[in-house]
C-alpha cells in the first residue's frame, strides 16, 4: 500500500543531498528561459555531488534541454512521473534508457477523453514522446512546429487508443481545468489520478502516479533519505512531491493547498527565488542553512495565515543573519567531504 503525503510530517534533515525540481512557473517563466543564477545555481550544486533531477509534467524529451543547460546527471521525470528516463551521457543524441514507464489503462483514456469533452475540455494525448491530437485541432499547426515529428494527428483519438497510453490532457482557459479537478476526481476514482499541471490543463494518469511517489523512488534509488531532499513547485501537480520530502517549497503563485503542504516559502520567480532557496539551503554551511530555512518557514506560516508580503522581511533578516555567520564557509567543505 503506498504511503500516504502527509503534509510537513517529514523531518528535515542537513546537509541536503537530493533536489527534485519543478520546471515551469518554478526554473523558468512564460519566456521559457532559464535564468543565469538559477542556471550557475544548480551547475554548483551537480558539481557539489547532489543529486538534481527535473519532475515535472512535461515529456522528458521537452524537459531534456533544460536538464543539459543544467548539466544534470541524475533521471528525468516526466508526465507526473508516469515516465522516468536515465539522462543521456555526453555527446548522445539519445532520449535517455527508460527507466519506468506506468501508463494509463486503454479503457479508462478512452473514457478521460469522453468526459473531457462533455465538461468543455479539449482532450489530447501524451504516449511516450508523443503527442497525440485530432485532425480538426485548430491549434494543429503549432503543435507540429514547435514537436515536429513527435506531434501526431489521427483522425480520432477515440479510435487510436487500443493500447494504454502515458497521460490524457485536457485543456481550456482557466479557470475550467481547476474547476473541474474535484469531479473529474469523483468520476475516475480508482480508476485514473487527476491534477492540474498548469492553469489550463486537467491530466489524467495511472492510479497512483504522482511526482511524490517518483521522488521517493529517486530516492531510494540514491540511498538518500526523505528528510534530506528539497523538492521546490508551483501547482497542484507538485504537491505531494512537496509534502513527501523534509524541505518543501511551494513558490509564492503556487494555490493555496500548495502551500498549505509546504514547509518554505520561495521568493518569487521574478527574482530568481528557486535559484535562492538553494544556495541558502543546499549550497550554505549547516547553520547559514538553518537560519535561512527559519525564515522561509515563517513565510510559509504567513501565506497559510493569508498574509503573503512581496518581499517577506522575515527573509531578508535570515539571509543578513546567515551572512553573518563566520563558519558558513568552512561548514560547506566540510560538509560535503563528509557526506560524499
Amino acid at each position: 500500500m503506498t504511503e500516504p503525503f502527509v503534509a510537513r510530517s517529514v523531518a528535515p534533515a542537513l546537509p541536503i543531498r537530493m533536489l527534485a525540481l519543478d520546471i515551469d512557473g518554478t526554473l523558468v517563466g512564460d519566456d521559457l528561459v532559464l535564468p543565469d543564477r538559477t542556471r550557475a545555481t544548480i551547475v554548483r550544486a551537480v558539481h557539489r555531488g547532489i543529486h538534481v533531477s527535473l519532475v515535472t509534467g512535461r515529456m522528458p524529451t521537452s524537459a531534456l534541454p533544460f536538464a543539459r543547460m543544467l548539466e544534470l546527471r541524475d533521471p528525468i521525470v516526466g508526465y507526473q512521473g508516469a515516465l522516468v528516463r536515465a539522462m543521456p551521457g555526453p555527446g548522445s543524441n539519445g532520449q535517455g534508457r527508460l527507466l519506468s514507464h506506468r501508463p494509463l489503462r486503454a479503457d479508462v483514456a478512452r473514457d478521460a477523453v469522453a468526459w473531457a469533452r462533455t465538461a468543455g475540455l479539449d482532450p489530447h494525448l501524451n504516449h511516450l514522446e508523443y503527442l497525440v491530437f485530432p485532425d480538426d485541432d485548430p491549434r494543429h499547426e503549432d503543435y507540429s512546429a514547435f514537436l515536429g515529428a513527435r506531434a501526431v494527428r489521427v483522425p480520432s483519438l477515440d479510435d487510436w487508443i487500443r493500447h494504454p497510453v502515458t497521460k490524457v490532457v485536457a485543456v481550456a482557459p482557466p479557470p475550467r481545468p481547476v474547476v473541474s479537478l474535484e469531479a473529474a476526481r469523483r468520476a475516475f476514482a480508482g480508476r485514473a489520478d487527476v491534477t492540474v499541471a498548469h492553469p489550463r490543463f486537467l491530466e489524467f494518469v495511472a492510479p497512483g502516479i504522482s511526482k511524490g511517489r517518483a521522488v521517493r523512488w529517486l530516492a531510494r534509488r540514491h540511498g538518500v533519505e526523505l528528510g534530506a531532499v528539497l523538492a521546490i513547485g508551483d501547482q497542484l501537480n507538485d504537491l505531494e512531491m512537496i509534502a513527501a520530502v523534509g524541505h518543501g517549497v511551494a513558490m509564492p503563485s503556487a494555490p493555496a493547498a500548495v502551500i498549505e503542504v509546504a514547509r518554505y516559502l520561495a521568493p518569487p520567480i521574478e527574482v530568481d527565488g528557486a535559484a535562492q532557496v538553494i544556495e541558502e539551503l543546499a549550497l550554505g554551511g549547516p547553520r547559514h542553512a538553518a537560519a535561512a530555512a527559519e525564515g522561509y518557514a515563517e513565510a510559509a506560516a504567513h501565506a497559510r495565515a493569508g498574509e503573503v508580503p512581496l518581499a517577506p522581511p522575515q527573509l531578508e533578516a535570515a539571509a543578513r543573519e546567515a551572512a553573518a555567520l563566520p563558519d558558513a564557509a568552512a561548514a560547506v567543505s566540510g560538509d560535503r567531504a563528509t557526506d560524499r
